[in-house]
């Protein structure tokens, strides 16, 4: 593994678990080497004592380990902190794993063998979005979407005498979207591009488990509804009721 040139990382936090010793040993020392403050553990375990004990600003979860898999963990992890970015490592490619992956609020999965220029790309892609965020086309933070009441700094969904809902991150900035777009298309290009700073199969297949989360939701109003635009994106239609 080779040094990457672009240094300036200023000791981002990461959490590594990894159970094979040998690749564990020398992914923490490429990343150290460009920057990065790595702690490794070897299995799940391990991995969730460490994360109780410090803040990280990445995680890296290996899936296949002894004692506690990568997803197990990925879910205490989001027990704890709904914000943290998670990239798991693996060498299951299956479709449902991919999607269990992200229902558990991964923000990226990286196959087995992959090219550790690319990892590096890819951590300080999610790293800086993270840094960039907050500002998605206005500075409109509360919306009235049916009979929901929704703001997006608090990251609250309201919807009548029902107890509030906390969304995560992901969820907030995809609402809030869809409700500066109410009516209208909200591109999948566009919201791909804006939230998960990218346009792959991966982060599509994210976004569309989030898509089915906010539907979920939204429910609760027979007047608001999410729908797929075939092959262009998605809308948030509120119908207006009659008096």
């Amino acid at each position: 593994m080779k040094k990457s040139r672009e240094m300036k990382v200023e000791n981002k936090k990461i959490l590594l678990v990894e159970d094979d010793p040998n690749f564990g040993s020398i992914l923490r020392e490429y990343l150290s080497i460009n920057g990065y403050d790595v702690t490794l553990a070897k299995n799940g375990i391990e991995g969730f004592e460490k994360f109780k004990k410090d803040i990280y600003d990445l995680c890296l979860l290996d899936v296949m380990m002894p004692y506690k898999d990568g997803f197990t963990l990925a879910k205490e992890i989001r027990e704890k902190n709904d914000a943290v970015p998670l990239i798991f490592l693996t060498a299951k490619t299956l479709k449902e794993d991919v999607l269990k992956g992200f229902k558990l609020g991964a923000d990226d999965y990286i196959s087995k063998p992959f090219d550790s220029e690319v990892l590096l790309a890819k951590i300080k892609s999610i790293l800086s979005r993270r840094v960039t965020q907050p500002s998605i086309e206005s500075e409109e933070v509360d919306f009235t979407i049916g009979s929901f009441e929704f703001n997006s700094k608090l990251r609250m969904l309201a919807f009548k005498e029902a107890d509030p809902i906390k969304l995560s991150p992901k969820e907030n900035q995809l609402l809030r979207m869809l409700a500066l777009h109410v009516n209208d298309l909200l591109s999948r290009e566009t919201a791909l591009n804006k939230i998960w700073h990218d346009d792959n199969y991966f982060t599509s297949r994210s976004m569309d488990v989030y898509i089915a989360k906010l539907r979920k939701y939204l429910r609760a109003d027979p007047n608001v509804e999410i729908l797929n635009i075939h092959g262009e994106g998605f809308r948030l239609v509120v119908n207006v009721m009659a008096e």
